[in-house]
Order: C-alpha cells, then structure tokens, then sequence
C-alpha cells in the first residue's frame, strides 16, 4: 500500500502537492544532469584522446551496461518498489560523478579509467530510468498523470536543447573541474529532492493496487521467471504490445535518419554542415513544444491521438527527403520532435494508469530499452540506406512508420483507447 497525501489534504493543480513538487523537481534536474554530463563527457574525452574511436568508446562504455542491465532493473524495481530504487539510483549516479570528480582533479586519468566510471554511471541509470517512470502513479492521481509525464520530459527536452550550449559554454570559461563540479552539485540536489519521497511510499506500491498472476513473489519466482512474467503479460496485452511496437519501431526509423542523415543532407542540400544545427534546435524545439502541449491539453481520445501521432512522424521524416531549404527543412524537424513527444506522453501515461502495478517496472524497462537501446540499430539501418541517396533513406524510413500508423490504427483494442 501506497502512504499519499489524502484527498482532502491534496492541494488544487498539477502541482499543488509538495511531495510532487519535489518528485518533478527531483526527476527535471536529473534529466538536465544527464543532458549536460554527456557534452561534458564527450568534449572532456576528446581533450584526452582527440578525435577518433576512443570517444565512441568510451561513449559505448556508458551505454552498454544500460541497455544489458535495463530489464533486470526492471524485474528489481518490481521487487524493491520503485522509490527505493529511484532513490538508491540517484545517490549512485551522485557518487559515480563525484569519484570521476576526484580522479580528474587529483591525477590524470587514462582514458580506460574514464570509461569505467562512465560504465557505472550507465549501472545507474538502467536502474533509475525505469524506477523514474514507474514511481509516478504513487504520488499521481490517474487523471494528472499525462500532465506530470509532460512536465518531466519537457524537462528533459529542454535540457536537450540547452544542454550542448551551456556545457560548453561552461568548460570554456571555468574549465572540466569545476564545469562537472556544478553538474554533480545538480545531481546532489535531484537526489536529495527524490531522497525526500522516501518515507512517504512503502515499497512503491500504489494504494489499492491488485496483485496479478505472474507478479514477483519473492517466496515463489526467481529473477529469470519474473522476467519472463514481464514479457509474457506484454506479449498478450493488444494496447501494450501495440504501443511497446510504435515506439520502437519509431526510434529506429528516426533517430539515425535525423542525426546521420540530417548531416549529409544539411552538407549536401541545406548549405553545409553548419545548418545541421538549425535542424537538430528545429527537432529540440519541437519536443519540448510536444512535451508541454500533451500536459497543457491531454488529449480526450488517445487512440486516435497515439494514430495521429505516429503519422504525423512518419510524415515528417518523409517530407525531410524532398526540403531543399534550412527553414523548410527545420520546421519539417519540428514536427517530428512535436509529435514525437507528444506521443511519449500519452504512451508512458496510458501505460502508468493501465499495467498493473506489480508489473510496471518490467513494461516500462521494456518501453526504455525501446527508446534508449535501439540507437546503434537506427545508425546501421540509416548506413545501409545513405548510399542510395537521402531522399531514399528518408522516404523509406517515413513510409515504415507511416505503414506502422495504419497497422496501429486497425487495432481496435488502440481505437476504443480513451
């Protein structure tokens, strides 16, 4: 059982009760955090090592344990709840940067050494990422979940599109030291504001959640099994499955085309390289634009919403593959990131009010994995299609998701969605 706030204390507004004030505050911080420790991170190991593998490298390093870890941190948040998970998280993450702190101020690490610690700080977020999502409907009523999704993610996309300007920014005027030094006090404060959370829930549960056949029982099912309960519940739910597949398949189908393709045809067709940047501030615009729109006004009809949604990025992508100028082509990217997170609130909200609750860290691990795993497949998919042209590549991309949009639109389980 969840320990809330009751009703009657549960000040008006999205944000009205402190303890989600701290929750939003706890979870916007740590995005921005992430945001602006992977400049720092790259740009620091470029002075290390100038430009080459080494970076992709150490970039590799952090992501790796990630992706490998992100399920069975999911199977942990279902066993642990997801505060303690969240939290537990944080204070990792805050550690991990304050040791990479002290390594580059008192010796001169090698690049090996920064790429360890980055590895831990990929530990940490495969357990926080899904804890994060997973710890909102505690704290949550069902029908401001949408807007609370919003708020954090624009958060995020905010970070995204500040980020690379103010790290570097930063490094150049008061250098790496004390640039991660600020960072790592951000994350000091994300976790104490999450630390806070704590002695509200018991164990993460929401109040009144139902068990369900397959949840982690500590007494009868091991990790492996309860992940397994995990996959199979996705498998067999339409709206789940149907969702879990739009995300991902989106994430391929974008990702690489905008970042690789997005710079061969800025130096190509756009007037060189220097507009790719124009594209990408059209693409973070768009999502913290989609971001606040889906919390400002939450859709009546998700069904149809997630349908819309999903079309509108695959229209988009394609229409990158036939823009001739920068603005056109920055208010086609635009478009993109508006709908693509606009379509993150609804998917991660709608799954928040209807997985059961037991299961949830397991669904919304999977939902991160789709997001956060499926780059390197983006970039393959986005060099095997660059030969034959941008324009190829962004039509055959924009026309799978566009395909996607009517497969999910012939599911009724998805119609019926309010």
């Amino acid at each position: 059982m969840t320990t809330e706030p009751t009703a009657r204390s549960r000040p008006r507004g999205p944000l009205g009760d402190p303890h989600l004030r701290r929750l939003v505050a706890g979870q916007g911080l740590a995005a921005v955090v992430d945001a602006l420790f992977l400049v720092w991170l790259t740009l620091f190991v470029l002075e290390l090592s100038k430009p080459g593998i080494v970076t992709g490298f150490v970039l590799v390093a952090a992501a790796l344990p990630r992706a490998v870890l992100l399920l069975p941190a999911g199977v942990m948040v279902d066993r642990l709840g997801p505060v303690r998970v969240v939290v537990g998280a944080a204070w990792l993450r805050v550690a991990v940067l304050l040791a990479l702190g002290a390594v580059i101020t008192l010796a001169s690490p090698s690049v090996t050494t920064v790429a360890v610690i980055a590895a831990l700080l990929g530990v940490a977020d495969a357990a926080y990422f899904p804890a994060a999502l997973a710890v909102l409907p505690a704290f949550v009523p069902a029908e401001r979940l949408s807007r609370v999704n919003a708020l954090i993610q624009g958060a995020e996309s905010g970070g995204d599109l500040v980020g690379p300007a103010v790290a570097a920014a930063a490094v150049a005027a008061v250098g790496f030291d004390a640039t991660l030094g600020g960072i790592s006090a951000m994350a000091v404060l994300a976790a104490l504001a999450l630390s806070s959370l704590a002695r509200v829930v018991r164990r993460g549960e929401r109040a009144g959640g139902d068990a369900v056949p397959g949840a982690v029982d500590g007494e009868r099912l091991g990790s492996a099994r309860a992940l397994g309960a995990g996959l199979g519940y996705t498998w067999r739910e339409p709206l789940v499955r149907a969702m879990l597949a739009a995300v991902a398949l989106i994430n391929i189908a974008v990702v690489g085309p905008v970042l690789v393709g997005g710079a061969v045809l800025a130096d190509r067709r756009l007037g060189g390289s220097g507009s790719l940047g124009a594209v990408l501030s059209g693409f973070g615009a768009g999502s913290l634009a989609g971001s606040l729109l889906a919390g400002w006004r939450p859709p009546a009809r998700r069904g149809w919403t997630v349908v819309g949604g999903v079309a509108a990025i695959g229209a988009g992508v394609a229409g990158l593959g036939v823009v001739t100028h920068v603005a056109a082509a920055t208010a086609v990217a635009s478009v993109v990131g508006l709908g693509s997170a606009f379509l993150g609130v609804v998917v991660v909200a709608t799954l928040q009010e209807r997985v059961p609750e037991r299961l949830l860290g397991r669904v919304l691990s999977l939902v991160v994995l789709a997001t956060v795993a499926l780059d390197p497949f983006s970039y393959v998919v986005a060099g095997l299609l660059l030969p034959y042209g941008t324009t190829t590549l962004f039509l055959v991309c924009g026309g799978a998701v566009l395909a996607c949009a009517v497969l999910v639109a012939t599911s009724p389980t998805v119609r019926s969605l309010r």
